[in-house]
């Protein structure tokens, strides 16, 4: 898009009508490049107005500011006034998204968004060009640079076929807005867990937070959605306009996985049943949680009519992102997964299950505090310390806060005082487990993003070099 474009979509004006393209979309004056436009954002914590002056200094093309901002300045040529910045910022990616021919995919869920977004995208690129979201920009401030991506250094959006997103929330209304900015033709929820129980009262209303998604999906659309997770399973009653496909492990679902082998931490085996056919699958990563999310990312490939042994053929190239499931190994011959991004009581006992379940001389799970869990922190904390307990893990390690309580569950379950440790920081944990660890020892590490326990695995790595 030219910027003389993009002025008009957001019905400003401007002295300056440069017949130029941007080269990208910038919200951050640390990482805007040469040849950007940047938006000044106002945010919570920092006013990107304030770094307007230094971003044009560093070579961006213009900058999108507030009517305030722009009435004040007296060199007004490489400014662009907008009522709101934020949202010039979300209506310029609708705009881009109204006039491409592509397919969207959105994907939501309490765990294993991103993944599933990695997933989903690798599995679609049989079918066409595949854009998705980088990282995790799944906000109101990174779904729109996501989107706009496809017209970023020289892209069209009409290059891509498929856009995957990822879209996250932690209060209700927040998908519904998502959803107005990039209407998806197929929403995939994955699950609904305990996560940002501080704001909300119940799992019944996370999981009507999340349906917000499917009732955002365009006329005539789909949803992908989890069999095996009753209040994603009930999304199916929303919509009457939209084709429903649904996966899952237990219950009848359109995509399975049946016949689940684990011949390793890294070597899940099952047989992959769709509508169209079925055939042998293999998945490189630990954990039923991640069966889960391959299978939504099969149900969105089956359902653009991927051929299933491709689909196959890309779930066996999945990796695990950095701190999600990353696979360390040692040379003192003990093996450390890093499941440092994020936290909750299914989300850790799901990874500690799998832990539990491969071959090795000890296991030992560190857990970190989980946040955002309400006033039913201290029970949820507690009772996951019973539930690891009850997997024979050998050796117990809690970090930060509340993580006390899992120790004390776990004890109550009848873990020892021996096998049980509380650390109030992860650099005193990672110290704790460097002294402990030893050859044929399979660790879990994980942890909400708040609590840093990705500095367990850094005190690991200085300590046993």
């Amino acid at each position: 898009m030219k910027l003389d474009e993009i002025i008009r979509i957001l019905g400003s004006a401007s002295s300056d009508t440069l017949d130029r393209e941007p080269r990208g979309y910038s919200i951050d004056s640390r990482t805007a490049r040469e040849g950007d436009l940047f938006f000044a954002i106002r945010g919570e914590v920092h006013d990107g107005h304030r770094f307007v002056a230094d971003t044009l200094a560093e070579g961006a093309m213009a900058a999108v500011v507030s009517h305030d901002f722009y009435e004040a300045q007296t060199d007004r040529s490489k400014l662009i006034p907008v009522r709101d910045t934020l949202d010039a910022l979300q209506s310029l990616a609708s705009a881009v998204l109204k006039r491409w021919r592509g397919r969207e995919v959105a994907i939501t869920g309490s765990m294993g968004k991103t993944t599933t977004k990695d997933m989903t995208a690798v599995a679609l690129s049989t079918r066409g060009r595949v854009m998705k979201t980088t990282g995790n920009l799944n906000n109101a401030f990174g779904l729109p640079l996501s989107i706009l991506k496809m017209e970023t250094d020289g892209s069209r959006a009409e290059d891509f076929d498929f856009a995957v997103l990822e879209m996250g929330m932690n209060h209700r209304g927040e998908l519904t807005g998502l959803a107005r900015i990039a209407p998806p033709d197929l929403a995939v929820v994955t699950n609904v867990a305990a996560v940002h129980l501080e704001f909300f009262s119940s799992l019944d209303e996370i999981a009507e937070a999340k349906s917000e998604l499917v009732l955002g999906v365009k006329p005539r659309g789909a949803a992908a959605l989890n069999s095996d997770d009753e209040r994603v399973a009930r999304m199916r009653n929303l919509r009457s306009d939209i084709e429903v496909r649904t996966f899952g492990i237990a219950n009848d679902a359109d995509v399975m996985a049946r016949d689940i082998k684990t011949a390793g931490l890294n070597d899940t085996r099952f047989i992959l049943q769709t509508p169209r056919g079925s055939c042998d699958a293999r998945l490189p990563l630990a954990g039923r949680h991640n069966i889960y999310n391959a299978l939504a990312a099969a149900t969105t490939a089956d359902f653009y009519e991927a051929p299933i042994e491709a689909i196959a053929a890309s779930l066996a190239e999945s990796s695990s992102p950095r701190m999600r499931g990353e696979v360390i190994h040692f040379q003192e011959s003990f093996t450390l997964v890093d499941d440092s991004y994020n936290s909750n009581p299914t989300a850790l006992f799901e990874m500690a299950s799998a832990i539990a379940s491969a071959h090795s001389e000890r296991k030992i799970i560190v857990a970190g505090e989980m946040l955002e869990l309400g006033a039913s922190a201290e029970e949820l904390h507690r009772a996951s310390g019973r539930r690891l307990a009850g997997l024979g893990i050998d050796m117990l390690i809690g970090v930060r806060g509340l993580a006390s309580e899992i120790i004390t569950g776990a004890r109550e379950a009848g873990m020892s005082n021996d096998a049980t440790f509380f650390c109030e920081t992860p650099d005193e944990a990672g110290r704790l487990l460097a002294r402990e660890a030893r050859s044929g020892d399979l660790i879990l590490v994980k942890g909400s993003r708040g609590v840093k326990t990705e500095i367990v695995v850094e005190r690991m790595k200085e300590m046993r070099k």
